[in-house]
């Protein structure tokens, strides 16, 4: 196996296999810093990862969709030793026909979601986070490296 596919594997095993996955989604907040620069913006939110992408329930009026509407570049991290770059997507209403897999996903991962993720609600999103670039780090190196540096893009590992 090459690193990349250990990487994709163990990345499968922290983050996928359907479960609900807590991460740290950063994004470049809407007003400067004192200075006039650009500072981050950081919170937690629930996800469900598989195949390099990260999908979010969130609402469409929250700050951070605000934010990705002027720069789509965000980080992420979670528990698991790992931190990424991507770039996020609103796919659009929850509900509708194309994020009918989603929506299913959504329902089955997240416990909550029938209770809270506001379905009928045009503005309750489906965000999509798509990995271009990151390190996980595997303490135990399991596949026999103790960090893996992964380019989503080009599907290398250093």
């Amino acid at each position: 196996m090459s690193k990349y596919e250990n990487a994709m594997k163990l990345m499968e095993e922290l983050c996928g296999n359907g479960k609900e996955e807590v991460i740290a989604l950063a994004t470049i907040s809407l007003s400067p810093n004192v200075a006039g620069s650009p500072r981050p913006a950081v919170r937690m939110v629930c996800a469900y990862y598989e195949n390099g992408i990260f999908y979010v329930s969130t609402d469409a009026k929250k700050n951070k969709m605000l934010q990705i509407e002027k720069n789509n570049e965000v980080s992420v991290c979670g528990l698991g030793w790992y931190t990424f770059q991507g770039r996020a997507e609103n796919l659009g209403w929850v509900k509708d026909e194309k994020n009918a897999e989603i929506r299913a996903k959504f329902k089955k991962i997240f416990n909550w979601f029938d209770e809270v993720g506001d379905e009928d609600n045009p503005n309750s999103i489906v965000l999509r986070i798509t990995l271009t670039e990151g390190i996980i780090t595997d303490n135990a190196e399991k596949y026999g490296e103790k960090q893996y540096e992964i380019n989503f893009i080009n599907k290398t590992v250093k």
